[in-house]
């Protein structure tokens, strides 16, 4: 098995570029974000040079996050905000060299959000095949995030069939899939074949793997039979230093 850090919530008390180190240090195979746009492109490389780690995706801009804005995607009427944010967050990941760019569509609902995400989902798919990266979308659980306009991977899977792009594909974050769906076994084999990036944290406490509902030795052995061959994300929060929480690392692995 080979893990990425999702450093959106692990080393979250030093800079991204010391937090890169910090992660190639505690053994990790890959990293990925949330938004780095703060820190210099140049900055985050170079570190990604200095320890050969590959970051594997951002996110898409939240848009007015002290206004209550979780992405803008879904948005009507916001076309031109998140075609901005698909821009900014293409040209940073080609600047990185990260394979993926997860488009948040947001806080929306209802047939006009649904026609706004697909076509924002066109233009992001159409503007980052000519740079070799995959756009994903991500349903998330309503516990965590309520309103959120992609809330199933039931949904996500349709809307990936509607867009067509052979760039577009789903991130089968387990944590929140569990605590809307259920079912991870029959839901990783049966979605395999459109899943672009797989993320994992403790249910229902979103920590560490180590513990709570989900037997993610079982899961990750599936996958591995499965033919899943990218570092798997650690997303989960740690509740205090990150380094203290990362027994599971070495006994998840065989």
């Amino acid at each position: 098995m080979r893990f990425s850090a999702n450093l959106g919530f692990l080393w979250t008390d030093r800079p991204l570029p010391d937090a890169i180190r910090a992660a190639h240090a505690a053994g990790f195979d890959a990293v990925e974000c949330h938004w780095p746009y703060a820190i210099p492109a140049q900055d985050v490389a170079a570190a990604l040079r200095d320890t050969g780690l590959r970051m594997l995706g951002l996110n898409t801009a939240r848009g007015d996050v002290a206004g209550g804005e979780n992405g803008l995607a879904a948005l009507p009427g916001r076309q031109a905000d998140a075609r901005a944010a698909i821009d900014q967050a293409l040209d940073y990941a080609a600047a990185i060299g990260a394979g993926n760019v997860h488009v948040m569509g947001g806080f929306a609902s209802g047939a006009a959000a649904h026609r706004t995400f697909v076509e924002n989902l066109h233009y992001a798919c159409d503007r980052a095949a000519p740079m070799g990266i995959t756009i994903l979308i991500e349903p998330l659980n309503p516990y965590d995030a309520p309103g959120y306009f992609l809330n199933t991977a039931t949904q996500a899977a349709a809307i990936i069939a509607e867009v067509d792009r052979p760039n577009l594909k789903l991130m089968f974050d387990c944590y929140h899939v569990q605590l809307t769906e259920g079912d991870l076994t029959n839901r990783l084999r049966r979605l395999l074949p459109i899943i672009g990036h797989i993320q994992f944290a403790a249910v229902p406490s979103r920590g560490a793997p180590d513990h709570g509902e989900v037997n993610y030795p079982y899961l990750f052995d599936l996958a591995d039979q499965l033919g899943w061959e990218t570092p798997l994300g650690a997303e989960y929060k740690p509740g205090g230093d990150t380094d203290l929480t990362l027994g599971w690392l070495t006994q998840f692995r065989p």
